[in-house]
Order: structure tokens, then C-alpha cells, then sequence
């Protein structure tokens, strides 16, 4: 990869943190205020939202049936999910450590603020929260495997491959045999939270 490439990559991550930010701060402004871990709404929001709420006999009578009987089957997968939290974290806790790698922050993936809404009964509470752990889980697992793929084995796939990792287009191209093991351990090291060195 030229020094082209991982410059404009550099600058599109960094427009994007900057995007994201700016649309955070905007929604903040206009709907809530972060207080810690507590999200507030202005009294009238608060007030426009609770009159939204649906309560809980018409919420079962008006819900989708097929929502109802399927929920079993969804809940049930509390049980993976946990494992897979478990056997996750376990894992990053012992070898990360090892690797020199720097350990995925949990609480930046999952994340709970939906309960906080007052539209929304308890049982659509709950139902966000069980989306907030399963796809938080998901997206810190993800990051954990990103790691240690960079860890192990920064190349790129010779196909395409849909939904890859944000450290992916930073990964070495496919048949780049050139400094292999040099870029390798540049990558190791950027791991560390030590800076990359990335040689073209």
C-alpha cells in the first residue's frame, strides 16, 4: 500500500470521526443532555413522550402475533450470547496481555441509555435492552477478532468480502509478499498502542 493510500485513508477516518461527532452534538443540542450516564430530556420533551406511550394490554392486543410467538425462540439466545461474552472476554483477558495487545474496552460496545426513553412500556424496555446487549456483544467481538487478525494476519482476501472490520482497508494487499514479516510486526507494535510504521 503507497503512502497515498494510507494518507487519504487516514483522512477519510478522521473526516468520519469528525462527521459522527458533529451529529452527536447536534442531536444532543436539539432532543437530550448527556449528564454522565444519565441522558435527560427538557421537561416538555419528557412530557410529549409519555403521552406516546402505549400501554402494556393494548401493546399485546395491537402487537403483531407472529412478534409474540417467536419471542421464546429469541429470548432463548440469552444463553449463547453470554457464553460467547464469557469466552470472548476470558480470551482478550489472557492473551491479550501476552501479544502486547491493547484490550477492547467492553462498555464503549455496550452500551444501555435506551431504557431511559418514557415512550417506550416495559416490555419494549426490555426488548431494547436484549438488542442493545446482543449487537453491543457482536460489535465487541468483532473488534477483539479485528485485533487479532492484525495480529496474526493483516492481508487483505483475494474476493470481496461484504462486512469487514474497520481495520480491514488498512490490511496488507492480497499477495504483498514484499517485508512481510517486517509490516507484520509494524502492525504488532501499532497494537500496543505504540505508532505504526507502515511501509509502502
Amino acid at each position: 500500500m503507497n503512502d497515498k493510500v494510507i494518507q487519504l485513508m487516514a483522512k477519510m477516518a478522521e473526516l468520519e470521526d469528525e462527521l459522527r461527532t458533529a451529529i452527536h452534538e447536534q442531536e444532543s443540542k436539539i432532543f437530550f443532555e448527556i449528564k454522565g450516564k444519565r441522558v435527560e430530556f427538557e421537561s416538555s420533551v419528557k412530557a410529549a413522550h409519555k403521552k406516546l406511550k402505549t400501554g402494556f394490554f393494548r401493546w399485546v392486543v395491537t402487537n403483531r402475533p407472529q412478534n409474540l410467538i417467536t419471542g421464546p425462540v429469541i429470548y432463548a439466545m440469552i444463553f449463547p450470547l453470554m457464553m460467547l461474552d464469557l469466552c470472548v472476554t476470558l480470551y482478550q483477558w489472557i492473551c491479550f496481555p501476552v501479544y502486547g495487545v491493547v484490550k477492547v474496552k467492553r462498555a464503549d460496545y455496550i452500551v444501555f441509555d435506551r431504557h431511559q426513553l418514557h415512550y417506550l412500556n416495559f416490555i419494549e424496555k426490555f426488548h431494547c435492552t436484549y438488542c442493545e446487549y446482543g449487537n453491543g456483544l457482536m460489535g465487541y467481538m468483532a473488534e477483539i477478532l479485528a485485533r487479532t487478525e492484525e495480529y496474526f494476519c493483516p492481508i487483505k482476501h483475494a474476493h470481496k468480502v461484504l462486512g469487514t472490520h474497520a481495520r480491514y482497508k488498512r490490511f496488507l494487499n492480497y499477495g504483498d509478499a514484499a517485508d512481510y514479516e517486517a509490516k507484520l510486526e509494524a502492525y504488532r507494535m501499532g497494537l500496543g498502542g505504540k505508532p505504526q510504521v507502515r511501509k509502502s
